[in-house]
């Protein structure tokens, strides 16, 4: 990665807008920080490459492949890139989004013979990483976490309460329901919502078109989206767009099923989860919002789907004028790309160009942008250009203390972590318990145990195993692992064909999940008391024996 260093071009603009939001201006061979935020996310990109090798030896001592989100901190994955490239070319490491980090990861057991995988992220990922690969037929290589802790994700685990197996089962109800799930959610709410209700998993890339696809084949279709309240709503946000500004050609483009008339039919079928959010984009709100407007005019607004409906509003009305992008992270990465590529091509060289990208996701994906930006600008030779990545970061962020019980936050930002006591964080708190000590850690203890150091080295893995919740569990006499993995093959299949499977129609359309009609709410209480042998219990009572690992009932047909 290039030093830091001041660039001393392109500043007119920033007076007033560097007092508001702190940033990173990116130009070929230079990293300018602006604002301590900045400079905490920016002070790990002069790599250490000691560090770099050490982790290179690790990694090929240990056979490990690695794969990890894009919300990693800004060390761990500069690094991590550095060991894809020249000298090192370590091709058993990605970086990426959920979906991508299961399938990179048969790759490396396919391509590369690792006999293990390290999972950056939090414990759903590297839980469906593990289903993944068994169902690829890698069951057999351990998918192993940063740290023996748990690492939890605010926005699945409103998936795993009462209240949203209780929708579910309301959902189930109606003609044709299709529950449409987040990637972003454990493998045992997905194996729940299988048991319940017609499920499909979704990425923030094709939740669109996924409803798209099953409104045009499925008469009288009722999605059911969850658990992200923020994303569901700025889904019919922005149908509620399209359908004000686009004529029926032009709807006709983003699918050709469609029409004004259909897509508002589709816009009133969609129930979205009223209480679901991501600590991180829950940070986008009003006073970031009016921060955006007053003082960032001129600039591109880049919003993650799941951020609050002011700020993908805005980065909407933006994305309608080709000034701004909505979606997943690599849809924001592949705008910053596009618009950085738009201006090396139509600029003259020496015309001095300054490009202002707000980010309006987890900052962790600077990284990632700035590798992207940087190849761009010295492949081009463009040192006249640069890019402006700007954080939005509330006035009023905090900093955890760890290790005080009677200080939980100190004002500020300088550990980087950018978080408000208006509730949200600029930068993942649980992403952030993967760091480069702690995968450092993993791959010695993985050594240790190979070359046979000790039995305590081996059992000390176990606790690094992603949470196996569903291992030996049964819904309906099917394994509890099938049921979770099976939204994820319905959305494959989608992906492949660019139409819903006929199982998964066959199932909406004749509502064929493994419902009994004796189980109502009225009788809710009962059988979390009673476990009857003669009426199959609820979502609830399945989801608490999935956990005690208690046996509800003796036929097999429920979980045991």
């Amino acid at each position: 990665m290039p030093e830091m260093a001041e660039t001393g071009t392109f500043a007119p603009q920033l007076g007033r807008q560097r007092e508001a939001f702190p940033s990173i201006v990116i130009g070929s061979g230079t990293i300018t920080p602006q604002g301590s935020f900045a400079e905490a996310q920016s002070q790990y990109m002069n790599l250490d490459s000691q560090s770099i090798e050490l982790l290179h030896e690790k990694l090929v001592a240990s056979n490990m492949g690695v794969v990890a989100h894009y919300y990693m901190d800004v060390e761990l994955q500069g690094t991590l890139q550095a060991l894809q490239s020249d000298p090192y070319n370590y091709g058993a490491v990605h970086i990426a989004d959920s979906l991508a980090m299961g399938d990179a990861a048969v790759k490396m057991c396919r391509d590369h013979g690792v006999t293990s995988i390290a999972c950056l992220g939090v414990d759903f990922m590297a839980e469906s990483v593990a289903a993944i690969m068994e169902k690829g037929g890698y069951g057999h290589v351990p998918v192993y976490r940063a740290t023996a802790r748990e690492i939890g994700c605010s926005l699945a685990e409103s998936a795993e309460r009462p209240q949203y197996r209780a929708w579910l089962e309301k959902a189930a109800a109606s003609t044709n329901p299709l529950h449409v799930v987040y990637i972003n959610t454990s493998l045992e709410t997905k194996a729940v919502s299988s048991f319940t209700i017609p499920t499909i998993t979704c990425t923030s890339s094709n939740v669109v078109n996924t409803m798209l696809q099953a409104s045009s084949q499925i008469d009288d279709l009722n999605i059911f989206y969850g658990p992200d309240t923020y994303m569901g709503n700025n889904i019919v946000t922005m149908f509620n767009s399209i359908i004000s500004s686009w004529d029926d050609d032009k709807i006709a483009t983003l699918h050709p099923a469609h029409d004004r008339a259909s897509l508002k039919r589709l816009r009133d079928s969609i129930n979205v989860f009223p209480n679901g959010n991501c600590v991180v984009h829950h940070m986008f709100g009003d006073q970031v919002v009016q921060t955006v407007r007053d003082h960032y005019d001129d600039a591109y607004v880049t919003a993650h789907l799941e951020v609050p409906g002011e700020m993908f509003e805005i980065a909407m009305e933006k994305s309608l004028e080709g000034k701004g992008a909505v979606g997943s992270t690599s849809n924001i990465l592949d705008f910053i790309t596009e618009k950085v590529s738009e201006a090396v091509e139509q600029g003259s060289k020496g015309e001095g160009q300054r490009l202002r990208f707000i980010l309006g996701t987890e900052a962790g994906m600077v990284t990632s942008i700035v590798r992207s930006v940087q190849n761009i600008l010295v492949k081009h030779g463009r040192r006249d250009i640069e890019a402006e990545i700007i954080f939005p970061v509330a006035a009023e962020a905090v900093t955890p203390v760890e290790g005080d019980a009677d200080i939980a936050v100190v004002p500020g930002v300088p550990a980087g972590e950018g978080c408000s006591t208006a509730g949200g964080c600029a930068t993942c708190p649980f992403m952030k318990m993967n760091d480069l000590d702690a995968l450092m850690d993993v791959a010695d203890i993985v050594i240790d145990s190979e070359e046979g150091a000790n039995t305590k080295t081996a059992l000390m893995l176990r606790d690094y195993l992603p949470p196996q919740r569903l291992k030996g569990k049964y819904l309906g006499g099917v394994k509890a692992t099938e049921l979770g993995v099976e939204p994820i093959m319905h959305m494959r299949s989608f992906m492949l064909n660019n139409i819903l499977s006929d199982d998964l129609v066959q199932k909406i359309t004749q509502n064929s999940i493994n419902q009994n009609p004796q189980v109502t709410r009225t009788n809710y209480d009962n059988l979390l008391k009673n476990k009857s042998k003669q009426v199959q219990p609820s979502v609830a009572t399945n989801i608490r024996s999935l956990r005690d690992g208690t046996d509800i009932q003796q036929n097999s047909n429920v979980l045991s």
